[in-house]
């Protein structure tokens, strides 16, 4: 690191030709445009090994949980592994009825490190404020590969009898592990050398004010803890020692952020590019999206504080520098998934654990994925194996094509707008008749702990031709940002027999701007039951692709 009074001239220089879009991989450009990916990646933290950044978030109740997305430039990101395989944390995470559902529980701001000693990585996650629960991954390949990890192989490595609440996990010089957590008070704990089970723990800071989600670093012989104030404000604590006495600073205090309609940037954390340069990478409140990340530039006043590099205005820049110049390149989110693999892609996560009987993978050259039904219900938020996908901003569209030949009597199979308020273009089979429907309004109350309140109205219908073996379902979304605002965003619905002429069915969908479900609006395909288990859909691709 170097601290500096001065910020350079190239870091304000905030305005330079050819602005790079979201997740562009031109490295020809200057800069880059805020934010750094438009989908909903909350409570993140990122981590630099080698050459390669690597970025958690949390997920909730989807699984598999705690995606890692990799970068090598900080701007352009793709998922490759989640280091929550299974949500190992009770029977409510595997929606096995309707009673027991772990809406809005689960993985919330939990914490990655990496030890180069081992080639370790590790997880470390407070679940439903009780059990913290450790999860590694070792022997990855990173350390001799300069950062790439060739051997993702998560473990359930420990379940530790204590909520390390917002947790942020450093591994000091010596090797030894400590954990930074709490809300209000700030909490210090060391780890064995495992990471296994708690040797001591102390409260380092004690505050009024409401602050969370804590990052913690070693950085020129100094201690750091980031937290947030919820959510608008970063606040920095600085020691000599992980057990203080902490300094405190403010970092932002309620900064005006990138886009219009969306919150403040906060929360998230620090990383170094390998020639020495400091970045914070926060998130934007940008609902009905969800929160998405932004990324700025820091310097170090010359006692050690970080400065954030703003724009002429005093705001979050919209443009900055480009990180790292480099010809490495990632995936865009965008494009197409015709499941030639014999396993899901990462950007995929199921509503709760799947049953794992219940679904295939064909691969190979013909590809494709069979939902079987897995649930008797006439609720979606009760069906299990509901799959979902992240929607990228701010206007997308998620295609889905599907094969119904094998649904049978009272199946409900389809596409949707996934959250607490969702709706859905869909086949209902009746008999031997296939209909085709929109339905909305479903709904589970934030109120009544997530129960459903609502299993949607079918507001527009079809009976498709006795002869249909396919069809392409389409959701088109707008997740423009309207957070604080009384504006509703709105998603159509669309239905083609041939894959190439489109007609849509229904009215348009408004999206609520709440935040009480934490997460964004997503696209979803599902295959439920309402009669008895038995029949089957076919998803042969899903495409995303935005449009203005």
């Amino acid at each position: 690191m170097r601290f500096s009074t001065v910020v350079s001239a190239a870091l304000l220089g905030l305005v330079y030709a050819s602005p790079l879009g979201v997740n562009s991989v031109d490295k020809r450009a200057a800069t880059f445009t805020n934010p750094i990916l438009w989908e909903d990646y909350p409570d993140l933290e990122v981590i630099r090994v080698g050459d390669v950044f690597y970025y958690t978030s949390s997920t909730f109740a989807f699984s598999p949980g705690a995606p890692i997305l990799k970068s090598y430039d900080l701007v352009n990101w793709t998922p490759v592994t989640h280091s929550v395989p299974t949500l190992n944390f009770g029977s409510e995470y595997s929606l096995t009825n309707s009673t027991n559902r772990a809406y809005v529980k689960g993985i919330w701001a939990s914490s990655l490190r990496y030890r180069e000693s081992t080639d370790t990585f590790y997880w470390l996650g407070c679940i439903a404020s009780s059990k913290s629960y450790l999860w590694t991954a070792s022997n990855t390949g990173a350390k001799s590969n300069n950062g790439e990890v060739t051997n993702w192989n998560w473990k359930a490595a420990a379940t530790i009898d204590k909520c390390y609440y917002d947790n942020g996990l450093l591994i000091d010089d010596d090797d030894t592990i400590y954990v930074a957590y709490g809300s209000t008070n700030i909490m210090v704990a060391q780890l064995n050398k495992d990471g296994t089970a708690e040797v001591k723990s102390q409260t380092v800071y004690q505050g009024s004010t409401y602050i969370e989600g804590s990052r913690m670093y070693k950085i020129n012989g100094y201690y750091y803890i980031f937290v947030t104030k919820p959510a608008i404000d970063e606040w920095v604590l600085k020691s000599k020692s992980p057990w203080g006495p902490y300094e405190m600073k403010v970092l932002v205090e309620n900064i005006k952020g990138p886009l219009d309609n969306a919150g403040a940037a906060h929360q998230g954390g620090i990383v170094s590019t390998k020639d020495g340069n400091w970045y914070y990478i926060a998130f934007l409140d940008s609902f009905p999206g969800g929160r998405i990340p932004v990324a700025a530039p820091i310097t170090w006043s010359s006692d050690g504080w970080p400065l954030l590099v703003k724009d002429s205005t005093g705001a979050w820049g919209k443009t900055y520098p480009f990180p790292v110049n480099t010809t490495k390149t990632v995936p865009p989110p965008t494009g197409v998934d015709t499941f030639k693999s014999t396993s899901l892609s990462h950007e995929w996560e199921w509503n709760h654990n799947p049953d794992t009987s219940a679904y295939k993978l064909f691969g190979g050259a013909s590809g494709g994925m069979q939902l079987s039904t897995a649930t008797v219900t006439n609720d979606l938020y009760s069906a299990r194996n509901t799959l979902t996908h992240r929607i990228i901003g701010p206007k997308s569209s998620g295609t889905f094509h599907l094969d119904i030949t094998s649904l049978t009597d009272g199946d409900r199979a389809g596409a949707a707008l996934f959250r607490d308020h969702s709706a859905y273009i869909g086949i209902h089979r009746e008999n031997t008749t296939n209909r085709l429907v929109y339905v909305n309004n479903l709904s589970i109350d934030v109120v009544n702990g997530w129960k459903t309140n609502a299993i949607g109205t079918v507001a527009a219908s079809l009976t498709l031709p006795s002869s249909t073996k396919q069809v392409w379902l389409r959701v088109k979304a707008d997740i423009t940002p309207a957070f604080n605002t009384a504006t509703q965003r709105t998603t159509t619905f669309w239905y083609s027999l041939d894959g190439k002429t489109w007609t849509q069915l229904g009215g348009a969908f408004a999206m609520t701007n709440d935040w009480q479900f934490f997460t964004g609006f997503r696209y979803a395909v599902f295959n439920f039951a309402t009669k008895a288990l038995g029949g089957k859909v076919v998803m042969k691709s899903f495409e995303m692709e935005k449009w203005e």
